[in-house]
């Protein structure tokens, strides 16, 4: 082996460790970002309002964050885009509000499915926000995924939920968050979440002591495992992208149709029908397809 190419595999040896890790720690965060939503659902079915477990779950994350930047808080807090950081909470709050409040009426399976059409938004968004470029066949991939959540959605069948068009905006307000936090610049990631959480916990504070009952003590546990399941997840989903390309890690969170379907027959009886594990089959063929076009994109100007 020549000195050339013993660098080349010192050189590539980490990068690989790297991107596996990233990965794995991505694997992480989506299995227990369902985790938390099986356990927002449960809630749902026990009677608290979904005002109350979002206002929960968002200040125990606050807390969290508060107790973990408390060192450069003041310095962390100060932000280059205040207003695109108050849009970021407040389209974080309103995905993750519309995401539970469609669970009493609708599977765990069915919500993750219609929510995951989210990445395709996200480059229609980019294309008609940030000028960014988009040809026919992303297009034509934006069609499909949409199609997927016809199938799942069925509006006009007498299956259909009206529920189930909450996932759907709720998909279409992540997107916009993800859209505003390109268009952040000039602030960290701690500043970017503690903004974000922040505003979404003022925003739950608006709602919260309107819906307000008190809190079993059979269920502390659930809301505390929803706060912590969140801030763990959100960790590890921003290490995941620290330690791995995007385009390499991307695919991997559609393993959270996985997960909630399996949350939902373990702890709700819920089994997916035939034409929801169809539509959610076309998003995530939907969702890779893009993905592959906007990999392939990115490494075309370094030819």
């Amino acid at each position: 082996m020549t000195t050339l190419q013993s660098e080349t595999v010192r050189i590539a040896k980490p990068r690989y460790s790297q991107q596996s890790l990233g990965i794995l720690t991505l694997l992480g965060s989506v299995f227990l970002f369902t985790l938390m939503d099986a356990t927002g659902k449960h809630l749902t079915q026990a009677g608290y309002h979904p005002g109350q477990i979002v206002w929960c779950r968002m200040a125990l994350n606050l807390i969290i964050v508060t107790v973990v930047l408390a060192p450069r808080l003041k310095q962390v807090a100060r932000s280059a885009s205040p207003l695109l950081q108050v849009g970021r909470g407040l389209t974080q709050l309103a995905s993750i509000g519309l995401f539970f409040t469609a669970l009493p009426f609708i599977g765990l399976a069915e919500a993750t499915a219609i929510m995951d059409i989210n990445p395709v938004l996200i480059t229609l968004g980019a294309a008609l926000f940030l000028g960014e470029r988009i040809g026919p066949r992303r297009i034509a991939g934006i069609t499909v995924a949409l199609v997927g959540a016809m199938i799942v959605i069925r509006p006009g069948a007498g299956v259909f939920q009206p529920a189930a068009l909450l996932p759907l905006l709720g998909a279409v307000t992540y997107a916009a968050g993800a859209i505003m936090t390109r268009m952040v610049r000039g602030d960290g990631t701690a500043t970017s979440i503690l903004w974000a959480t922040g505003v979404a916990t003022l925003g739950a504070s608006l709602v919260a002591p309107f819906v307000w009952q008190p809190i079993a003590s059979g269920d502390l546990w659930a809301f505390a495992a929803m706060g912590l399941l969140g801030t763990l997840a959100q960790a590890l989903l921003i290490r995941a992208f620290a330690m791995a390309e995007a385009a390499a890690i991307a695919p991997f969170g559609y393993t959270g149709l996985i997960w909630a379907g399996l949350w939902g027959w373990l702890f709700f009886g819920a089994v997916p029908d035939g034409w929801t594990v169809l539509g959610a089959i076309v998003i995530v063929a939907a969702g890779l397809y893009v993905w592959a076009r906007e990999a392939q994109a990115m490494q075309e100007p370094q030819r």
